[in-house]
């Protein structure tokens, strides 16, 4: 058993990976850090984990974590863990960090996109981008592992095979992307409450979102020319999920059952994804709904032959997939278990 212990661990995220690891049948949660709630039982602030969660929340820091366990999440807004994760700290226990603070390998970066001046920007080039699907082996052997964003994740798995085939003209990529109100954290915010955001849809961040430089950065390696990518979120007054329609002019003539294949080919041995055969069924296209509660990403395709543009939706739990089943598939890596170890719950419907 490992101990494991989780920073942050009364957000949506850090529920969701308590949810998780007190399923798992290789750890133990040794620590729920929260400081606003420090001393409190972890039931009495989620009672659904009532008799599953049977532990009090700490206000430990990471210096004194890192010797008492073998990995610590951080699930802590941006800026916080680029302070607190060390060399020293990463000589005593894995680190899988949920925020955003160790995902750029670019500093300047994080002035540009983030606000704030990276305080560690020597640890970048130690850390190891988790999207376990396109980055598998470089997860084995890493001690600070950055956990991609939910947004990125959905957009990065939707474009890779298109972009590695060389089917699609770079500057043309349009990533339309829709959001679940929890995607927004556990903090008030006139935004996200349920008079500002109910019954409505809104974009926000037009052409500055921070996980622009996130999803480049990944999917440069597979295209053939700079990626510059058009990317717009929108707030959706839903609990859960991610979808992401994306769009790439074709450099050649293709059928949707030319793209099946090929993503059927690219993600033949992937677990968690699944792609939807435009030549069959019901649901030719993923839904937030299919996916509620799992770490399933759905990935479903077409061709519009009027443009000649390839059309790729991609759906995820933007809490799951999106961060804590993706935190959890990259601890699974790390320790060289089965990486679907704690993961396999199907998702939940209707909910």
């Amino acid at each position: 058993m490992k101990k494991i212990a989780v920073v942050g661990a009364t957000g949506y995220t850090g529920q969701e990976l308590i949810r998780i690891l007190v399923q798992h049948p290789n750890v133990k949660v040794h620590n729920a850090v929260s400081s606003s709630n420090s001393g409190k039982s972890y039931a009495s602030v989620y009672p659904g984990l009532s008799k599953l969660a049977d532990f009090t929340c700490s206000a430990d820091d990471i210096d004194t974590l890192c010797s008492q366990v073998d990995l610590i999440f951080l699930a802590l807004p941006h800026g916080l863990a680029a302070k607190m994760v060390s060399k020293d700290v990463l000589e005593k226990c894995a680190i899988v960090d949920l925020g955003a603070d160790f995902r750029l390998k670019n500093a300047g970066d994080y002035d540009e996109w983030y606000d704030f001046t990276h305080p560690n920007p020597q640890l970048l080039d130690c850390s190891t981008y988790g999207l376990p699907e396109l980055n598998r082996e470089k997860i084995k052997s890493a001690k600070l592992i950055a956990n991609p964003g939910c947004y990125a994740t959905c957009s990065i798995l939707s474009l890779a095979p298109l972009l590695k085939a060389g089917l699609i003209d770079e500057s043309t990529v349009i990533v339309d992307a829709k959001s679940g109100v929890s995607g927004a954290g556990r903090s008030l915010s006139l935004g996200v409450h349920f008079d500002e955001c109910n019954e409505s849809i809104k974009a926000y961040k037009l052409g500055s979102h921070r996980h622009t430089p996130e999803i480049e950065q990944a999917l440069n390696p597979y295209a053939k020319d700079s990626l510059a990518i058009s990317f717009t979120p929108h707030l959706v007054p839903m609990n859960r999920g991610i979808l992401c329609t994306t769009y790439g002019s074709l450099k050649k003539k293709v059928t949707d059952k030319d793209l099946f294949d090929l993503y059927r080919e690219f993600y033949e041995d992937e677990q968690f994804i699944r792609i939807f055969d435009p030549q069959s069924g019901d649901y030719k296209y993923p839904e937030t709904r299919w996916v509620k509660g799992s770490n399933y990403c759905d990935i479903g395709l077409s061709v519009d032959k009027r443009t000649n543009r390839a059309i790729v939706v991609g759906a995820l739990d933007n809490l799951v997939k999106g961060a804590a089943g993706q935190a959890v598939q990259n601890m699974n890596i790390h320790f060289g278990w089965q990486e679907s170890t704690g993961l396999t719950h199907a998702p939940i419907f209707p909910a």
